[in-house]
């Protein structure tokens, strides 16, 4: 992997993670047009999340934030997986963020915001997106987040 973008990952110190096999029967991406839509990512690192539960009980809106970030970056491996490049990512479009909530907790859209955050840093201006920060009473696998985004690719 080359280019702006995958420079930009390297000076964040990350690395961009194999694909997520789906856990069921749909793809991780798909394309239409000009625009890849992925599926639901959760925050699974080498093949195992991280923290189960609720945000707001079990896990805490910090780590949960984390988690989204994790999210976003399982969501850009996704779309690599998809277009080979990222540098042809035109813009992000649109994030949907879902957050296993306790039955007090609001903060969604601050939890969310750990996915938002990390596509500026890694896309800069492309990065900046429509949102939507769900809660929600429970996930697959008891993952605390979910994230979701829809790209615009420059053909």
């Amino acid at each position: 992997m080359s280019g702006v973008v995958a420079s930009r990952l390297a000076e964040l110190g990350l690395t961009l993670p194999d694909v997520v096999p789906p856990l069921a029967a749909y793809q991780p991406a798909v394309r239409s047009g000009a625009y890849v839509f992925t599926s639901g990512q959760l925050p699974m690192v080498d093949g195992k999340l991280p923290a189960t539960g609720k945000v707001g009980a079990e896990v805490t809106p910090e780590a949960a934030k984390e988690l989204a970030a994790t999210c976003a970056l399982n969501a850009l491996a996704a779309v690599r997986s998809l277009v080979g490049d990222l540098d042809r990512i035109a813009r992000v479009v649109k994030v949907v963020g879902f957050v296993a909530s306790a039955p007090d907790f609001t903060g969604q859209p601050t939890v969310i915001n750990g996915a938002s955050e990390l596509l500026g840093q890694v896309l800069g201006d492309k990065g900046v997106h429509a949102r939507s920060a769900v809660g929600v009473a429970v996930l697959p696998l008891d993952a605390p987040v979910e994230v979701e985004i829809q790209v615009e690719l420059a053909d």
